[in-house]
């Protein structure tokens, strides 16, 4: 069925329309004054009734600045007859209150089509706009903590640098040195929980430690820079690895604990009496190193699990034991982080220490160097990725020839 308005019809559709409306209708002639507006708009001026605006304009309601805007705005509307739609508008008043509104303006046109005037319509969105403007300085203030924090972090990194070894033990001997080290560090982050040390002991013996502090970040490096701090007290006891891991969990225990949460290390540390061969070793938690005979074969320097002890800072009162072996020659011992084999391939199976000792087994014989390359890569290789998920340290040593 087809209805028949009539132009009073119509002009009751808009009154309703008007009257019903929360957001803000008004109608301006060409001078910008206000013509009509509805219910909402008198409300938001404090005006008893709409045709208490007939004849005012921006200027009795709004500060200079922003009424002049508007005037401009409009004045390019009747212009150019262009719309200006959906708008975000910044409305300032007289008593310096803000507010924000999205708003849309046309022209108002006759019968004839002729440009009278304009109309327009806008929604507060003051506490939408008052949220995001929040939330942007927020993510400004986090934006500069990080940076802050960055700054830090990239500071920390560069002292960190600053104690790791950087020179190893020399020993006289007939001919080349009796003893080859050499460690390397592959970090994913600017700091780090994994530290080495190489320090002479006596004339004939060389010390190795390695750990490696659990958690990630500056905890995790504060608590090398304990580690190295503690080390440089302990030289009356550096040739004995397990009293030296017993006194070293004694100091770090109280110093590692931070609100009640323990922050345990792993740790491994070696002698080697460069006149014997003999290497002895005791372990806090750590992998074991490998053993590579000549160019032979690789194996952990102990199958007896039950050698290794707990990690450092975890339990007081801990005797770690000590166990021995006797390398000959051309023998080389690496240990290593955790790191090296915890990362997994796309099915999330782990590399573990099988793997690595089975990459270890392909690569006796070559040198520290190429050793460490080989490990590395078919690591990475299992998992896929061209980067380890946590950091990682290579610590070893080949023994050339016995000291005489």
């Amino acid at each position: 069925m087809t209805m028949h308005f009539k132009e009073e019809d119509y002009s009751r559709l808009l009154e309703n329309f008007m009257v019903n409306m929360t957001d803000v209708i008004y109608f301006k002639d060409l001078e910008s004054r206000f013509i009509k507006i509805n219910e909402a708009c008198a409300h938001k001026h404090g005006w008893e009734s709409p045709e208490f605006a007939v004849g005012k304009t921006d200027f009795d309601v709004f500060s200079p600045e922003h009424a002049q805007k508007a005037l401009a705005q409009e004045r390019r509307i009747i212009a150019t007859g262009e719309p200006r739609i959906t708008a975000e508008e910044k409305e300032t008043w007289p008593d310096g209150r803000i507010t924000w509104v999205s708003s849309t303006k046309l022209p108002l046109r006759d019968q004839e089509g002729r440009i009278i005037g304009t109309f327009g319509m806008s929604r507060d969105i003051t506490l939408k706009k008052e949220a995001d403007l929040r939330a942007r300085k927020y993510a400004e203030q986090i934006k500069a903590i990080t940076a802050g924090l960055e700054d830090d972090v990239r500071m920390a990194g560069q002292l960190q640098k600053g104690f790791f070894s950087s020179s190893y033990p020399e020993f006289k001997n007939s001919g080349r040195q009796p003893i080859e080290f050499l460690h390397r560090f592959i970090l994913n982050r600017q700091v780090t929980g994994d530290y080495c040390a190489f320090f002479q002991v006596s004339e004939t013996e060389a010390g190795i430690f390695l750990c490696d502090i659990s958690g990630v970040g500056i905890r995790a490096a504060l608590g090398t820079a304990l580690i190295r701090g503690i080390i440089q007290d302990l030289s009356s006891c550096s040739g004995q690895p397990g009293k030296f891991l017993h006194r070293m969990n004694e100091l770090l225990l109280p110093l590692l604990e931070v609100n009640g949460e323990l922050l345990g290390a792993s740790a491994c540390y070696m002698v080697i009496d460069l006149k014997t061969g003999r290497v002895k070793l005791a372990n806090a938690g750590h992998a074991m190193p490998v053993h590579f005979r000549q160019e032979y074969s690789a194996s952990w320097f102990s199958e007896d699990q039950s050698v290794i002890g707990p990690v450092l800072a975890i339990e007081s009162d801990v005797h770690y034991h000590e166990v021995e072996r006797v390398i000959e020659p051309g023998d080389s011992i690496i240990a290593f982080t955790d790191g090296l084999y915890t990362l997994k391939n796309s099915m999330d199976d782990t590399y573990g220490c099988k793997r690595l000792l089975d990459s270890a087994h392909s690569w006796a014989g070559e040198p520290l160097a190429d050793v460490f390359d080989g490990l590395k890569d078919d690591a990475l290789a299992f998992s896929g990725t061209k980067k380890f998920t946590d950091d990682v340290c290579l610590v070893g040593f080949t023994l050339n020839q016995l000291l005489t």
